[in-house]
């Protein structure tokens, strides 16, 4: 489905992503696990191309340089060039790290929202699937999104991301500073959405833990370079992988 070879993005002299290199295929679920300033969600804003937005809002303004190299090739295509709106119309759609949801604007606005490249059909069918994973919100889908819990936000902002009708969906830390139980209810959603939906799903973590029960294949980055691949057994069967990144 989307293969990126030989990914490197500098900020000004900064390496941020170093020869970074990920596949993801049809109905596959791929976890890239890294500390902070890793290098996480450079990788996403490249694959989603928000990455190319930045350039040019930075060129525009005279301020940082950044450069993109390597290629991305998805459903056979390459996008490398392609703008962050005419990705998420062939079906990539990021969901950002801290959720990023509009704040002054209802649940149920938010989702309508997320729903602008999808047709009245569409819509209403993606609208009762968010609230039958969610059934959170529905509850309160007439409430301001500033007013919800991280958890709910959390799960508003993956929920407007499926309204936009993803093929793959970019997932950038969905369980930053959510409890234990929140992340149960997370993880398993991200098992449902996959199985249910047939959307293939990168999602990326600090730690592989929590989201290690749905992951097919993973990817550890270290200072903005990928040191290690492999299966879910693979990885766990390494003991630094297990120390460093599952926490046992």
């Amino acid at each position: 489905m989307l293969e990126a070879t030989g990914l490197m993005v500098f900020y000004e002299n900064m390496l941020a992503l170093n020869n970074v290199s990920i596949m993801c295929e049809d109905n596959q679920i791929v976890g890239v696990f890294g500390a902070n300033s890793a290098g996480k969600s450079t990788l996403m804003y490249t694959l989603s191309g928000i990455m190319e937005d930045i350039k040019k809002k930075e060129d525009m303004a005279g301020g940082e340089r950044i450069t993109v190299l390597g290629q991305i090739t998805y459903l056979g295509q390459d996008i490398m060039g392609f703008k962050p709106s005419l990705r998420a119309r062939q079906g990539i759609v990021l969901c950002p790290e801290r959720r990023r949801i509009f704040p002054e604007s209802t649940v149920l606005e938010n989702l309508r929202i997320g729903g602008y490249l999808a047709s009245p059909s569409q819509k209403k069918e993606s609208l009762e699937y968010v609230f039958r994973i969610f059934p959170a919100l529905e509850k309160i889908k007439k409430r301001v999104g500033g007013f919800l819990s991280g958890g709910e936000q959390q799960m508003l902002a993956i929920g407007r991301a499926l309204m936009a009708q993803p093929k793959l969906l970019l997932l950038d830390e969905p369980l930053l500073g959510l409890s234990p139980l929140i992340q149960v209810v997370l993880v398993r959603a991200i098992r449902e959405i996959r199985a249910e939906r047939g959307i293939s799903i990168i999602v990326t973590e600090q730690y592989a833990r929590p989201v290690l029960p749905a992951v097919d294949y993973a990817f550890i980055l270290e200072n903005g370079a990928s040191v290690l691949e492999g299966t879910r057994e693979e990885l766990l069967n390494n003991p630094d992988v297990r120390s460093a990144y599952f926490g046992v």
